[in-house]
């Protein structure tokens, strides 16, 4: 529950697109090296084929650049994690969220690059994602998880319904 409570005192809480060391680089990164820097950022031009990349190499299925363009375009909020290393930078991770502006955000493509899994990146990623919602007083934060990625969530204090509502979904047969 500690994540969670770290999320709610939102006083002094810095900006994750700026690069600093007190919000937007990663100091706590597992196996890092000194030379290289990890960090946030929210702006969302990004090379969307360096991002089909990144979901390549997860495993993800292929989707219409156009549609990842317009998904992005129309997020509340979009974070990117990038690995630097001297003057080489290159997308590592990303997280969206779609919002009502209000009170609900629901979070989408959550993504790390396989050789940085395991190092503490996703769950920061996740915290800057929650943090800015927070900042934002979005309180009902929700997200769909593929089976081998709950146990991930679950760790940070994210848990199935405790009303036990079930999502529904409509599909175009």
């Amino acid at each position: 529950m500690g994540f969670w409570k770290s999320l709610f005192n939102t006083s002094g809480a810095a900006s994750a697109s700026q690069p600093t060391a007190s919000a937007g680089v990663i100091a706590e990164a597992k196996g890092i090296s000194e030379n290289t820097r990890i960090f946030f950022s929210v702006d969302r031009t990004i090379d969307l084929y360096e991002l089909e990349e990144l979901c390549d190499a997860v495993g993800w299925s292929r989707r219409p650049i156009r549609k990842v363009r317009k998904a992005i375009q129309h997020s509340f909020l979009v974070i990117t994690m990038w690995e630097q290393k001297g003057t080489r930078k290159r997308l590592v991770g990303f997280s969206r969220a779609t919002s009502d502006h209000a009170f609900n955000a629901t979070i989408w493509d959550v993504v790390v690059h396989p050789d940085l899994q395991g190092k503490g990146l996703g769950k920061a990623l996740m915290k800057q994602l929650i943090k800015k919602l927070r900042n934002e007083d979005i309180s009902n934060v929700t997200l769909f998880a593929d089976p081998e990625v709950v146990e991930f969530y679950k760790q940070i204090g994210f848990m199935p319904d405790p009303e036990g509502i079930k999502g529904m979904f409509w599909y175009p047969e």
